[in-house]
């Protein structure tokens, strides 16, 4: 078991930092629907529209590390603030191949579809919300 540093060294990071966005997630969804189409047509439209759906989150949803808190924007207006403090764990499924980002805060768990860069993801959990052992 795992759970986070919830103390936040003030010389981190004063500046924020905004994730860049990743469509590999909603390309492959909607290359999958393209073979799909001859074996079940309404499978290949379920997964083309998820594909889409996903493609305009990639395009309106950002995510953005401050010092204290976990931000993210839907279409430039603050949609949800995550405080660090009430983190308790987080992971990135899959990573050779990521698809879930998983996060569980006191009094809630989440879980976002991988729409984002990835290594920069990683690079900012561990340092704004350090997991240690138990």
């Amino acid at each position: 078991m795992t759970a986070s540093n919830p103390s936040i060294d003030p010389k981190i990071a004063s500046q924020n930092t905004e994730l860049n966005p990743n469509y590999a997630i909603p390309t492959v969804l909607l290359l999958a629907g393209i073979p799909l189409i001859w074996v079940q047509p309404i499978a290949a439209g379920l997964v083309a529209i998820f594909g889409l759906f996903l493609v305009y989150q990639v395009a309106t949803i950002r995510l953005v590390f401050t010092a204290t808190d976990l931000e993210v924007y839907r279409s430039q207006e603050k949609f949800r603030t995550f405080p660090y403090q009430e983190w308790q764990n987080w992971k990135v499924f899959w990573f050779s191949f990521p698809i879930l980002f998983y996060f569980k805060e006191v009094k809630s768990i989440h879980f976002l579809p991988v729409l984002f860069d990835v290594q920069m993801l990683k690079t900012c959990l561990e340092k704004h919300i350090p997991l240690a052992k138990s």
